[in-house]
């Protein structure tokens, strides 16, 4: 399943180019899962509706539209977005040929169809990914929301926070605790195993065996790791790509992440 940075750099993709455009139709391929929206509800608030914004909440892309309703996605684990226009295109999401080949195609489940003969697929082989219409005022009440931790990379995410979510966990493995997205947001194995090695903290430690000293510098690794992983395009989880269709550079300096077996670049 993607992590912040990957859906961080789908969303920035996507935002520069659909943005501004108008959906025309919303036609639906087997999809009662991939779109479980009510045709009236489709027609009233999608349908020539202007896209506002793409924005991000944790692993969740949100799609604000005109009508003050808002397409949210949710990618799980075989998910694609791609945006095919007459002189461009643009995928993101599990690293199948139906990033660049003809679509529709027997993965396909929902596509939009946009002004200028442009269109934005959503495929997904194991029909697990959603894309849900939500009243925009009501986005902040899906239960995912409701249940999501902090985002890292906010200003208002201080150590003091972090230390107050670790605290509801202390006796729990701090990895499992970094993996929990109701303890903090967005993030997975990757970017976890990353921010400890950094922090050189053992993963298999107890919350409440960690020093203060050591979770200020988990604070630190894990923003400054996110931010960075942002800025290189996210990982090459092989279950992952970025907005552009290429894979990210992130794990070409990976410290510890896919490295077992090999020399500890600290040591």
């Amino acid at each position: 399943m993607p992590e912040l940075p990957e859906v961080e750099t789908v969303r920035s993709g996507l935002n520069k180019l659909i943005r501004g455009k108008k959906i025309k139709e919303v036609k639906l391929y087997d999809s009662p899962k991939s779109w479980p929206n009510d045709k009236v509800s489709t027609d009233k608030f999608v349908k020539g509706s202007k896209i506002v914004k793409v924005r991000r909440r944790a692993k969740l892309l949100l799609i604000d539209l005109s009508s003050n309703y808002t397409i949210a996605v949710h990618l799980k684990m075989t998910g694609q977005l791609v945006f095919v226009g007459e002189e461009s295109r643009f995928g993101a999401g599990h690293p199948t040929d139906s990033l660049i080949h003809n679509l529709p195609d027997k993965s396909t489940r929902v596509e939009l169809k946009l002004d200028d003969n442009d269109s934005l697929f959503f495929n997904d082989q194991r029909k697990f990914g959603w894309m849900k219409l939500v009243p925009t005022p009501e986005v902040e009440n899906l239960d995912f929301m409701k249940k999501v931790g902090p985002e890292p990379l906010d200003d208002s995410f201080t150590l003091e926070v972090f230390k107050e979510r670790l605290a509801r966990r202390q006796k729990s493995n701090i990895k499992a605790t970094l993996l929990d997205q109701t303890v903090l947001a967005g993030l997975g194995n990757i970017y976890a195993d990353e921010s400890m090695w950094a922090a050189k903290i053992n993963p298999k430690l107890r919350v409440n065996e960690i020093s203060n000293e050591k979770i200020a510098k988990l604070y630190e690794s894990i923003r400054e790791i996110l931010a960075f992983s942002i800025q290189a395009g996210g990982s090459t989880n092989k279950n992952y790509v970025n907005a552009k269709g290429e894979r990210g550079k992130y794990l070409d300096f990976a410290n510890v992440y896919a490295r077992e077996g090999l020399p500890c670049k600290r040591c």
